[in-house]
């Protein structure tokens, strides 16, 4: 019993001998330069000290690795706004990713005086198909095989016809002077021009041009404006004002001359050789506003639109544009004149 008694005392007294670990302290860095440029999200404990005699340090160096630092050793001079810098992407370098098979829809602009452009545009580009695929065909074909000096004669046949509306639009216009010629000119083609197949006033020694007129043009040189932008199908551009002016002078010889000019059997002739033709002597017009321009549709209204004011400034006075070619009075199917 007096052995044992002297062994456990022994094991004691060893036991109080063993050196004890100080606790170990981590110090902050100086300043947040020494933190690392991000921040993890996870932070990992730090690790457990080993078993044994651990030299006694009152400080840990600054290279100790991130995932040895805990939250509480985080310096307060780095801020919540540095952490989020590291976190949150920049926009200026961030470029949006955008699905491959995602379809971009821009719409057509409004423009002021076309508040129908969508449906104007799909009426156009309809009228377009057909004059690609009928009118146009038949208006290269009317060209080519019937003879210039036949063809001639009917152009001015029909504008012979529509002389009466060109005298009473100047005489409603108040210039008396044009009003007269174009008596003339009518009373001259149509007995020595027989009807009107020859331009016979045009000629020596009378010399009188043919100007055309029209209702619309009257209700433009009194300030009516020209009201919204219309591409009618198989038709072409109009305005509220020209539609309405066009279907008043069309009623003008049915109804005030009678026969034939009321009888459809000539009247549908009349008016398909009158467009054939005029398509016919507009073709190249047509080509340079459709495929030479980035939008077909917009530059045809523009072009309509421009060259019927500057007819309207022509006739007031005003501003004393030079208009762009054009045949003299018929309306092609695609791009009428008036």
């Amino acid at each position: 019993m007096l052995t044992l008694a002297i062994l456990i005392a022994s094991g004691l007294a060893q036991t109080s001998d063993l050196p004890v670990a100080p606790k170990q302290t981590i110090a902050a860095p100086a300043s947040s330069e020494a933190l690392p440029s991000q921040v993890p999200l996870a932070l990992t404990p730090p690790a457990t000290a080993p078993l044994g005699p651990v030299e006694p340090t009152q400080n840990v160096p600054a290279q100790t690795p991130p995932s040895e630092v805990t939250p509480s050793a985080i310096a307060p001079q780095a801020s919540a706004e540095a952490s989020l810098q590291a976190v949150t992407p920049n926009p200026s370098s961030a470029s949006p990713s955008r699905d491959p098979n995602e379809i971009v829809v821009k719409a057509r602009e409004r423009t002021r005086g076309d508040p129908f452009a969508r449906l104007n545009a799909r009426s156009f580009a309809i009228t377009q198909e057909v004059d690609k695929a009928v009118i146009g065909p038949a208006a290269m074909a009317y060209q080519e095989r019937v003879p210039s000096p036949l063809r001639s004669g009917l152009r001015n046949l029909i504008g012979n016809i529509r002389e009466p509306v060109n005298f009473a639009n100047y005489f409603l216009q108040l210039k008396v002077g044009k009003a007269a010629e174009t008596a003339g000119r009518f009373v001259i083609n149509s007995t020595v021009g027989v009807a009107g197949v020859f331009d016979i006033a045009k000629r020596r020694p009378f010399r009188l041009p043919r100007r055309v007129n029209s209702l619309a043009n009257t209700m433009g040189f009194y300030g009516i404006k020209p009201g919204p932008f219309f591409y009618l199908p198989l038709i072409g551009p109009t305005t509220l004002r020209d539609l309405t002016g066009t279907i008043v002078d069309r009623l003008v010889l049915p109804l005030s001359f009678g026969t034939p000019f009321n009888n459809v059997f000539f009247t549908v002739p009349v008016g398909v050789v009158g467009q054939l033709d005029t398509r016919a002597e507009f073709d190249e017009q047509l080509h340079a506003l459709h495929d030479h321009t980035p939008d077909p549709y917009v530059a045809t209204r523009d072009y309509y639109l421009t060259r019927r004011q500057a007819e309207i400034d022509l006739l007031r006075l005003r501003h004393r544009r030079k208009v762009p070619p054009a045949p003299a009075d018929s309306i092609p199917a695609t791009l009428p004149v008036k």
